[in-house]
């Protein structure tokens, strides 16, 4: 788990207000139909719910309010109802009944439901989350309504003592040795590579320029091993020992033969573990030139007026990543040491949602690198969906932590704040901010940019407070 992953990318759905079970059309939360008439099954729609964090909750209507219900809703079909053979408004009752009995029934849900149903929980003094289970539902003309519903909520829990739960700080700046390796890394990255024009054999730190073939030994079928003015470091970490032992020493123009025992752990699968017998053709040795450090080279990396100017440019930027690291991994040490401090139950239905989270993130990912959609409906999901569910549990423990924490200490998100996210967002999707603050505030998002960015508020908090 990473501390951008928890503060930026995975909000908790906000529930309180949208705790109302959906009863539809099909056979989501509602009665199967048989032989005419409405009974009452138990379904499992959805995840499995905890329970440890489950709570059940019942509702009677009385006949009078439903049988109100039922008028009203009819009285409104029956004024805009279009029926052949009847004129706009005039359509008698029953037809109506029978002709929208469906939509009817689920205006007449949907109408007494949803208040009543928020109210019970919020006299049960639980936070839910998730989409209720409607288990058990009988509605209809003249009876009362009875309905059963179980959903999960968020559990109370003691935080008591979590300010004095430390990790350790590690220092964030940087020594000479990491600036050093830095300005390595940039020279070694405008290498050049040039022929030798002496004459004289390869050597270690040569790069000899070959061509090959190799057989795969025990294996007739198995297709040659070649390559054409290939580049081989002499003694490099990424050559094989054996062959910088057969080159070195030979000069352009000489042919030899090399048998390679690849490592079982070798990178390329099809040599790992094999043995290979090469023909080897020298055609020229390169010597690798590095650059020196000077005002042109600074000029040649970017706009830096000289090498001065690119050493304190590359100071600040490796300080930044640095800190940025340093914080990152801290913070998710810290949220690991709270959630082992502070044990509680986590609704199912979050840790599912986190892990529908993580699965699409790694989708998005596996399309960027060029996997189609066929590919991807080949993927074992039962099998990828149960390698994240520990992280995922611990990222839902670590939100309810952060929030529980930010409601002790009243961290809030100013406007000023929100509507800094938004300009950034703004950038990114290329899309007008108003239209987009628009977008969100209808589908529930700006809720959540506030819920993330308070969450990022408290992780900060928290870290600056740890001891160096």
């Amino acid at each position: 788990m990473s501390s951008t992953d928890t503060l930026e990318n995975n909000p908790l759905p906000e529930a309180a207000e949208t705790a109302t079970p959906e009863v539809s059309d099909g056979h989501e939360g509602r009665p199967h139909e048989h032989d005419g008439h409405d009974h009452a099954h138990a379904h499992q729609h959805g995840p499995v719910l905890n329970p440890d964090c489950t709570r059940e909750l019942v509702l009677d209507i009385p006949v009078e309010e439903v049988a109100k219900a039922y008028r009203t809703v009819t009285g409104n079909y029956r004024k805009y109802a279009k029926i052949p053979g009847f004129r706009a408004g005039k359509v008698p009752e029953s037809v109506v009944k029978r002709r929208y009995a469906a939509e009817i029934r689920k205006d007449v849900i949907d109408g007494l439901l949803p208040e009543r149903f928020n109210k019970a929980v919020s006299e049960l003094g639980v936070r839910p989350v998730g989409q209720p289970q409607v288990t058990e539902l009988n509605v209809e003309d003249g009876a009362p309504l009875h309905v059963k519903a179980v959903f999960e909520f968020v559990p109370a829990f003691s935080i008591d003592g979590y300010q004095n739960v430390t990790v350790p700080k590690p220092p964030v700046e940087i020594t000479e040795e990491e600036f050093q390796a830095e300005l390595a890394q940039l020279r070694e990255s405008r290498a050049t590579i040039e022929p030798v024009e002496e004459d004289r054999p390869l050597q270690d730190g040569d790069w000899a320029q070959i061509t090959y073939k190799g057989l795969i030994e025990g294996d007739a079928d198995a297709a040659p091993v070649a390559g054409e003015d290939t580049l081989v470091e002499i003694g490099g970490k990424d050559t094989v020992e054996a062959f910088s032992t057969a080159l070195k020493g030979a000069k352009p123009g000489q042919e030899l033969k090399a048998e390679v025992i690849y490592p079982a752990d070798y990178a390329e699968a099809k040599l790992a573990g094999q043995t290979v017998a090469y023909e080897v053709e020298v055609k020229a040795i390169k010597k690798r030139t590095l650059p020196e450090l000077d005002d042109d080279f600074a000029r040649e990396l970017g706009a830096y007026e000289s090498f001065a100017d690119l050493e304190e440019r590359v100071r600040e930027h490796l300080a930044s990543r640095k800190r940025r690291s340093v914080e990152g991994e801290t913070k998710d040490r810290l949220f690991a040491a709270l959630t082992e401090r502070y044990p509680f139950p986590v609704p199912e239905s979050l840790v599912q949602e986190q892990i529908d989270a993580r699965l699409e993130r790694g989708l998005r990912a596996l399309a960027a690198q060029g996997m189609d959609t066929e590919q991807m409906r080949k993927l074992d999901f039962a099998r990828l969906r149960a390698a994240q569910r520990d992280s995922a549990q611990a990222e839902v423990k670590t939100f309810i932590l952060l929030d529980r924490i930010a409601q002790e200490e009243n961290i809030t998100v100013s406007d000023d704040e929100l509507d800094h996210e938004l300009q950034l967002a703004a950038l990114q999707s290329r899309e007008p901010v108003d239209a987009l603050k628009v977008r969100l505030t209808q589908d529930g998002g700006l809720a959540r940019i506030r819920e993330q960015l308070r969450r990022e508020k408290t992780a900060s908090a928290l870290y600056e407070r740890l001891p160096a």
